[in-house]
């Protein structure tokens, strides 16, 4: 259920109102550290799992209804999943029957939440599973043509209709149809390649534009995107300053922002369907301290996370149709390392 459709529920029957968690996947132990999330910022970190994942933290993503948090790490099992609840992290879900193949990276649920899948070394380089209350299901069928290199990152389409994989290899990006059956036929690949590989990957809320972010010059673009596959692009007239390691819409899909490694390491402008790209935002005031990795915007759109390499490793703004507004003061309790992602759940 939507953050919108929760909130008219709670207007109209006074229920209570959602409630928001920042996680962070981060290179030390215990490599994902979760927050309470509010409009005030971060409240006390929740302890730890009672089984920690077993290596450094690369992609991190909660379920849509909040119940599910999965991480993907450096070290066997390659993926990790716990229940989530208002209470933090219930006991691990037991691993998949089939592992991916090496390190994780990217994870994505689908958006009915009854799939996830990872991006990761190694072929097959994707690798998905039916999701239940129950955990991973058995295995998807590899697709027919596999992604060229390792996977990077992974994202479902917002009606789940298709499937997108950022990888090491040209074309550096391998789109398939998605249905309950798994994967279908690849799509041609864009007429467009990307310039290096792709390291992020956000679709805009409509599902029409996909933003892939590389680590060479051109350092992002946006497709076009529909049912039959890739078209046109679009690059800002003042481009990202280097490797794009994070990308993420807003949940209006007004604004686009990227996570980088040059300073300012992070870069916002507005965003239109049909224009593109606007002006480039003005740099926050305070700069995330490091080469910045994964990026996220809150379910309300009111606020921005981004992970990078150096303390406090995770620096929170306020966002608006403006731009960035405010830095949000630090966690009481930093992440232990350099993160590598983040996400934002809602239940």
């Amino acid at each position: 259920m939507s953050g919108i459709h929760q909130m008219l529920i709670a207007s109209t029957l006074g229920a209570v109102a959602s409630a928001y968690y920042l996680a962070a996947a981060h290179s030390t132990s215990p490599y994902l550290t979760i927050y309470p999330w509010s409009s005030s910022g971060f409240g006390a970190k929740f302890a730890d799992p009672a089984t920690l994942p077993t290596g450094q933290g690369r992609g991190v993503a909660f379920n849509p209804d909040g119940s599910a948090v999965v991480v993907g790490h450096a070290t066997t099992p390659f993926i990790t999943a716990y229940p989530w609840s208002g209470s933090g992290f219930g006991t691990k879900f037991t691993n998949p029957a089939t592992l991916p193949a090496s390190t994780g990276f990217g994870v994505a649920f689908s958006p009915a939440g009854t799939e996830v899948a990872i991006a990761h070394n190694n072929s097959p380089r994707i690798t998905a599973y039916p999701w239940s209350s129950s955990g991973f299901g058995t295995k998807f069928t590899d697709p027919a043509t596999l992604p060229t290199g390792n996977g990077n990152a992974v994202a479902f389409s917002p009606d789940g209709s298709a499937i997108i994989v950022g990888h090491a290899t040209t074309p550096f990006v391998s789109a398939y149809p998605w249905s309950s059956s798994g994967f279908g036929t690849i799509f041609t690949a864009p007429a467009t390649i990307p310039s290096s590989q792709v390291m992020s990957i956000a679709f805009n809320p409509a599902g029409t534009r996909i933003a892939l972010g590389s680590v060479s010059s051109v350092y992002l673009r946006v497709w076009a995107w529909s049912g039959s596959g890739w078209g046109s692009t679009l690059t800002p007239s003042t481009a990202p300053e280097g490797s794009c390691y994070g990308a993420a819409f807003s949940p209006a899909g007004t604004e686009i922002v990227v996570s980088h490694n040059t300073t300012p390491f992070t870069s916002a402008y507005p965003w239109d369907d049909t224009t593109g790209f606007g002006t480039e935002f003005s740099n926050p005031s305070t700069l995330p301290n490091g080469n910045a990795f994964g990026c996220a915007y809150s379910p309300l759109g009111t606020e921005l996370a981004i992970g990078h390499t150096s303390t406090p490793f995770v620096s929170t703004y306020a966002m608006s149709s403006s731009g960035f507004g405010s830095k949000f003061s630090d966690p009481a309790t930093l992440p232990t390392g350099a993160v590598i992602d983040v996400a934002f759940g809602e239940i």
